[in-house]
């Protein structure tokens, strides 16, 4: 692992330029070895898989949405579907994710993107006083606050999470 004044894909640097978070580009942390899913960067960073926040692109009627959630867990379709009043959600191909972000899908940040989303936080995020996301690449994460993550998202706090029997 190697701390770099800024491995962060250059869009998103910019973002946290705009958002006066500059100092968060020396937290990122840029890996040789890919941190595309969450079970990567968690074993890369050293933490709880729990820990990472995932990123995640659904359409909604065909919209795209953004769902962030705790890389431990599975987002519930049904349970977006009812929080945003939808017919149908899905998971969208990768170029609409890159088209909708500015981001491959295993590097996309939870805000930074290229277009406005509406953005749905898990409130499993909130169990951890810190947690690791993607700065932009499949290969770098910073870390950040969960609350603070997700003001800076723009991002509603619900229950979407996955429950096991």
């Amino acid at each position: 692992m190697t701390s770099a004044d800024s491995g962060a894909h250059p869009r998103f640097a910019a973002a946290l330029d705009e958002l006066g978070l500059g100092a968060v580009k020396a937290q990122v942390r840029h890996f040789p070895e890919a941190t595309r899913t969450a079970a990567e960067a968690a074993a890369a960073i050293g933490c709880e898989l729990s820990q990472i926040c995932k990123s995640l692109i659904f359409a909604a009627d065909g919209v795209p949405v953004l769902v962030l959630m705790d890389g431990a867990s599975r987002v519930d379709v049904e349970l977006v579907r009812r929080e945003l009043g939808a017919e149908k959600v899905t998971r969208p191909k990768a170029d609409v994710v890159r088209e909708t972000t500015g981001y491959a899908i295993g590097g996309v940040p939870p805000f930074g993107h290229r277009m406005r989303t509406r953005v749905l936080a898990d409130r499993s995020l909130l169990d951890h006083d810190l947690v690791w996301a993607a700065a932009g690449t499949p290969y770098t994460v910073f870390p950040m606050e969960p609350k603070t993550l997700i003001a800076h998202a723009g991002g509603t706090l619900v229950d979407v999470r996955e429950r096991t029997a």
